[in-house]
């Protein structure tokens, strides 16, 4: 049987990393990956080619690529998306833009739908206060659809184009013979965290963040409240949910953008955590307006029902066994602890 293609952009990044090392693990796929950066040595190998550069002019060169997967996870992230806008709408929407007409060339051409996996985020949502967000608790995905950062209007918009690339482009669909359109498939991650590689300035990083610190004995302020609550997820848990959805049948799924959830937790409880395994660490809390804004306008967790119910959707790491099994011993191995 010949290997699959598989296209990965943002494969530098904490989860392009772990996707490529798991697709690789698996076997039966050619990855080609992309991103602005070279590839790090954990993945150098296990790349077929690596295409570097601004992915928003170099998608033409993927025109004669036979992909039967794009996993497109190159994007500007919250924290950095708010301090320069345009640039962020130019690399999450048009970047997307240009792959989903890629995809939905081939699917047309060929006659078989390209799979075209989207991470999005709990970024989407927006609530328009603290007491509204701790009032609604968990959160469906079709509630509180309204972005307070650019970050978060760029993925649900994105969405929005690749369920219009999937079934409406042209309006192909009212055609007494229709063409194959792409298959759209989105999952709103929840703060996700890496045991292998550093923080990068997310939004959500405040946790890891503090334990990288309490780990190396340095002084740690954290940048939102002691009670910030939001759902966070072990990066091997998002790297499981993504392949799973990319397995599951078409016909099995209902939607095409579904939350996931494992644990939701607040900013004390990491820090706790960070006390218990480090007891000398020097945690503080100094919120930042901003940042801690946008952590407020994100809701406390998510209802995942929906995955749950149809394609089984399950995340392997609870709290307890995300620190204990994890996290924490990388942290230690990482730091000599």
């Amino acid at each position: 049987m010949s290997e699959k293609q598989v296209l990965v952009t943002g494969a530098c990044g904490e989860i392009g990393q772990a996707l490529v090392q798991e697709l690789a693990k698996r076997g039966g796929y050619k990855i080609v990956t992309a991103d602005f950066m070279p590839l790090p040595d954990s993945i150098k190998s296990l790349s077929s080619e690596h295409v570097q550069g601004d992915l928003v002019y170099k998608i033409k060169t993927f025109y004669d690529y036979d992909f039967d997967t794009i996993f497109h996870l190159a994007a500007s992230l919250s924290s950095k998306a708010e301090v320069a806008t345009e640039e962020a709408h130019r690399i999450n929407v048009e970047g997307t833009m240009q792959l989903l007409m890629l995809a939905a060339y081939r699917s047309e051409k060929y006659k078989k739908a390209v799979k075209f996996l989207f991470p999005s985020s709990i970024a989407v949502y927006g609530m328009s206060n603290l007491e509204e967000k701790i009032k609604a608790g968990v959160v469906k995905e079709d509630d509180w659809n309204t972005p307070h950062t650019m970050y978060g209007c760029n993925k649900l918009y994105c969405e929005k184009l690749g369920m219009y690339y999937g079934k409406y482009f042209g309006q192909k669909h009212l055609d007494s013979n229709p063409p194959v359109m792409l298959d759209f498939r989105a999952i709103r991650f929840p703060g996700l965290i890496s045991a292998f590689t550093l923080p990068s300035g997310g939004t959500s990083d405040y946790g890891p963040e503090m334990l990288h610190a309490a780990a190396q004995d340095k002084p740690y302020a954290c940048f939102v409240r002691e009670d910030t609550k939001i759902s966070f997820m072990a990066m091997p848990d998002a790297i499981k949910s993504l392949l799973m959805l990319m397995d599951v049948p078409r016909e099995k799924l209902s939607n095409n953008v579904y939350n996931i959830a494992a644990f939701a937790i607040t900013a004390e409880d990491f820090r706790q955590r960070a006390l218990k395994a480090f007891p000398d660490a020097k945690i503080s809390f100094d919120s930042n307006p901003r940042r801690q804004g946008i952590v407020d306008s994100w809701p406390e967790d998510v209802d995942d029902s929906l995955a749950r119910s149809e394609w089984g959707w399950k995340p392997e790491y609870d709290v307890d066994r995300f620190f204990d099994d994890y996290f924490l011993p990388e942290i230690r191995k990482r730091y000599g602890k």
